[in-house]
């Protein structure tokens, strides 16, 4: 009896609360690419998209030129940019629903806490990249974050609605 005292001590007043710690990195991180002045983002991108072309290029046995590769590069770079806040914003939704999940945050008011959060969090972002050298605010990457936000939050929903049908009920049943 112990034991098991413990671990839902150790499990409700120490894990749980770490469990928001993936969403403080993952808004850390975001706030350090923000930071970046333009050059240094733009070529740390150009860095990604270059590699991802190149990658491509040995994974597909394409045997471009470097003037094709340039041109490649040329052509996604801006997308590449954008995904990479698509993808971060996921990774941020996940991070903070998850922990939500957790504390018992289901249905549509995980969807509106995790947004929200989300949202005013991509916000913030954007008019903190207003006051950095050679980058600006646009509401287009907020809704590019936003909707990186939502599917990451739908996933949330979705793995632990199958993590409870599939898994959890099975055991409260025995």
């Amino acid at each position: 009896m112990r034991i098991e005292t413990f671990t839902k001590f150790l499990l409700r007043f120490i894990l749980k609360p770490l469990s928001f710690v993936p969403a403080l990195l993952m808004m850390y991180i975001i706030f350090s690419f923000s930071s970046q002045d333009g050059t240094t983002s733009s070529n740390l991108s150009y860095r990604v998209t270059h590699k991802a072309v190149s990658m491509a290029d040995n994974a597909l046995d394409l045997e471009l030129t470097d003037k094709q590769i340039a041109r490649c590069i040329r052509k996604i770079h801006y997308y590449v940019r954008k995904l990479a806040h698509f993808s971060e914003y996921f990774l941020l939704a996940v991070s903070i629903a998850v922990p939500l999940y957790v504390y018992g945050v289901r249905g549509l008011w995980l969807v509106l806490t995790a947004g929200i959060l989300c949202v005013g969090y991509a916000t913030l972002d954007e008019f903190h990249q207003y006051f950095v050298r050679g980058r600006g605010c646009s509401a287009r990457d907020v809704l590019i974050d936003s909707c990186g936000s939502l599917i990451g939050i739908l996933f949330v929903r979705i793995f632990g609605y199958i993590g409870r049908k599939t898994i959890f009920e099975p055991l409260c049943r025995r």
